[in-house]
């Protein structure tokens, strides 16, 4: 399914390919904190599909406990997270499911990570697949 997506003030915009039904939610603590939520949520596309259409995002590197790095990209005026990838030469992009136009059409989470990182007030979603960590 193509997508079409945006920071919010407008200054960037992409397009990409997503499997509609392939949504993640992640509990981890970087994404609560980077998201200042509880979670976030991200469907992945392939970088052959990913597409620029306007702007430049700034870039953020993330390196986790265990060394993986994360390079998240995002709006320098608005500060809209737009989506992260790998170092390097990306494989694919996991972009924030809240920039998607096609929001309600990718269909619900089929997974959440880290869910021994999700807060004691958040219930677990019936019929949604739960990982302790990263699969």
């Amino acid at each position: 399914m193509k997508v079409q997506g945006q920071c919010h003030c407008g200054a960037i915009r992409y397009e990409a390919e997503v499997q509609p039904g392939s949504m993640r939610i992640c509990h981890c603590s970087d994404c609560q904190i980077m998201s200042g939520s509880a979670f976030r949520t991200n469907i992945a596309a392939p970088a052959e599909t990913f597409r620029l259409l306007q702007g430049k995002p700034r870039h953020y590197v993330k390196t986790a406990d265990s060394g993986a790095q994360r390079v998240t990209g995002f709006c320098e005026h608005c500060g809209t997270q737009l989506y992260a990838t790998d170092p390097g030469t990306p494989k694919r992009y996991s972009l924030r499911v809240g920039t998607l136009a096609q929001r309600d059409q990718v269909g619900g989470p089929q997974t959440q990570i880290w869910t021994r990182r999700r807060v004691s007030w958040m219930p677990p979603l019936d019929g949604v697949d739960e990982v302790d960590g990263q699969p």
